[in-house]
C-alpha cells in the first residue's frame, strides 16, 4: 500500500495516484526535521472510499522510513491517528 505514496518535494506533498490522473495528497511543510502535516485532499468523486486512509498509512510509513517525526495539524490526519494509535510512534513530542 505505502509503495504507491511518494513524496513530491517540489510541491510539498505526499501523493497517491487514484486512477489515470487524479491523486490524493497530504500537504506538509518542514520545520527542522519535523514534517508538519497541514492538509489532506481526496478528489470529491473518490471521497468515502478509503483513499484517504490508504494515503495516511502511506504517509506515516514514508515519514517513519525517513527517520523524521510528524506534527499533525490536519483534522483528517489527527482523526486517523486516533483511529490507528499504532501509528503514534511517528508523532513528534
Amino acid at each position: 500500500m505505502s509503495e504507491q505514496v511518494r513524496d513530491n518535494r517540489a510541491m510539498h506533498r505526499y501523493e497517491m495516484p487514484i486512477a489515470d490522473g487524479p491523486v490524493a495528497a497530504a500537504y506538509y511543510r518542514l520545520e527542522d526535521d519535523v514534517v508538519v502535516l497541514i492538509h489532506t485532499e481526496v478528489p470529491f468523486e473518490y471521497s468515502g472510499n478509503g483513499f484517504g486512509t490508504r494515503l495516511a498509512f502511506g504517509v506515516f510509513d514514508a515519514i517513519r522510513r525517513s527517520g523524521r517525526k510528524a506534527d499533525v495539524r490536519c483534522a483528517f490526519m489527527a482523526n486517523f491517528v486516533v483511529r490507528h494509535p499504532e501509528q503514534s510512534d511517528v508523532l513528534a513530542g
